[in-house]
């Protein structure tokens, strides 16, 4: 795939309407097919996305200069970084979403009314997918390959960094819908870097029908602000872990530990560290212990900073910022109605957990948080669609409508209601 650079407006809006309109003509024929067919597409797409192992990780490395040139970070250049085993996984999330259910044509409820008319309301997939996306080549192929189970035709336009990788991956997953005998262009990328393409995109509201923004705050604030199609946001990650005074001490350092550390560029990388004040003296040490000997900056309130003098001060702004990167805010909290407070203050709605033996907390906390995933006793780093059994996700989403949480080849489907009747007219 050539990149398209420099381009005049009109060039750039011709270019992108010209893939807008086959993929509008490709999605009708792929939601019409039949899930035996979806799956050998998927199936063939693992094929040859190992098939070209080397050749993807050779565009990469081109793509790793690209991002060096640009001075992005340590964690920005992990989640652009594509190894062996990284590419293994993307083959073998295509194959797990083929064993999914088929998320199309569902009953998903049924009923007769008195007049004898018999009403069902049947899963359908969205039609013409936009995916708006930062840095990580896999999604490209956890995106497209969701579009595909759930029959959605997938324009994609990944970030400038991953322009090499996302391409070529983008081709093995053209290749599996043609050799599935399916069209091509059900799934496509943008041949070009010019961020042109995406002011263009949102403006397709009759050939594009949902879109779907990954990315920082930068990125999502020009998409709801700009798009005239229907966004399904997947806002930044500031995540929270809370020890509460009822918590498993050796739990409590594990979990800060993972949630943080284990990847820090993800979106379900903790930011926070939320911790009562009656355990605060007792557990906090510890947890910075294996913090700090992990590589992790540590900023805090002034009563974490004088139980410990490793922790440097936080400012306002930090216990709101997505750092993704090895830094961590902790904040003492006087309680579990304290840490309510603060997590619905300073969140994002993306993902917290809270560490306890105490059922009751733990249920009030599960209960009251108003985030799309909430966890007891484990890692904010199950923040993954895979994780949760659905092969793959597009993203996080942190919207109240249609779809919340990790989003898979079932939340992008929508529903019709197929009436049956037997000549009844209304009075």
């Amino acid at each position: 795939m050539n990149i398209a650079a420099n381009l005049e407006q009109d060039d750039v809006d011709a270019l992108v309407r010209q893939i807008g309109e086959s993929a509008r003509a490709a999605s009708r024929i792929l939601a019409r097919a039949d899930a035996a067919t979806k799956n050998h597409a998927l199936n063939a797409a693992a094929d040859v996305v190992r098939t070209e192992a080397i050749q993807i990780e050779q565009a990469n490395v081109r793509d790793m200069a690209f991002a060096e040139e640009k001075g992005l970070n340590a964690a920005l250049r992990d989640r652009l970084l594509l190894t062996a085993e990284r590419i293994e996984a993307m083959a073998s999330g295509l194959e797990e979403v083929a064993k999914l259910d088929d998320p199309v044509s569902r009953i998903l409820g049924e009923w007769e009314r008195p007049n004898g008319l018999k009403i069902a309301r049947v899963s359908v997939p969205l039609g013409v997918i936009g995916i708006i996306y930062e840095s990580r080549p896999n999604v490209t192929a956890d995106a497209g390959g969701l579009c595909m189970k759930s029959g959605n035709a997938a324009i994609l336009r990944g970030g400038s960094e991953s322009f090499h990788s996302s391409s070529l991956i983008t081709a093995c997953l053209r290749r599996g819908l043609e050799i599935a005998g399916l069209p091509a262009d059900c799934v496509q990328m943008m041949p070009t870097r010019d961020r042109a393409a995406v002011g263009a995109m949102l403006q397709m509201a009759d050939l594009i029908d949902v879109i779907v923004p990954r990315g920082g705050r930068s990125l999502i604030e020009r998409v709801t602000t700009e798009s005239r199609i229907p966004v399904l946001a997947h806002l930044e990650g500031v995540c929270t872990v809370y020890v509460h005074e009822a918590a498993n001490a050796e739990m409590a350092r594990e979990i800060a530990l993972n949630s943080k550390m284990r990847r820090t560029g993800v979106c379900g990388s903790a930011e926070n560290l939320v911790i009562d004040r009656n355990i605060v003296a007792a557990q906090l040490p510890a947890i910075v212990d294996l913090l700090v000997e992990a590589g992790c900056e540590i900023r805090g309130d002034s009563e974490a900073q004088a139980i410990d003098d490793r922790i440097v001060p936080a400012s306002v702004e930090d216990w709101s910022t997505e750092y993704l990167d090895a830094v961590i805010a902790v904040k003492v909290v006087d309680g579990l109605e304290d840490a309510l407070a603060f997590i619905e203050h300073y969140g994002s709605h993306h993902t917290e957990t809270i560490v306890t033996e105490d059922a009751g907390a733990a249920d009030k906390f599960l209960t009251q948080i108003d985030s799309g995933i909430v966890l007891h006793n484990a890692s904010t780093q199950f923040a993954d669609g895979g994780e949760f059994g659905m092969g793959a996700e597009i993203g996080i989403s942190t919207s109240k409508l249609h779809a919340r949480g990790p989003v898979g080849a079932e939340q992008l489907t929508s529903y019709k209601y197929i009436v049956r009747g037997a000549g009844q007219c209304r009075s």
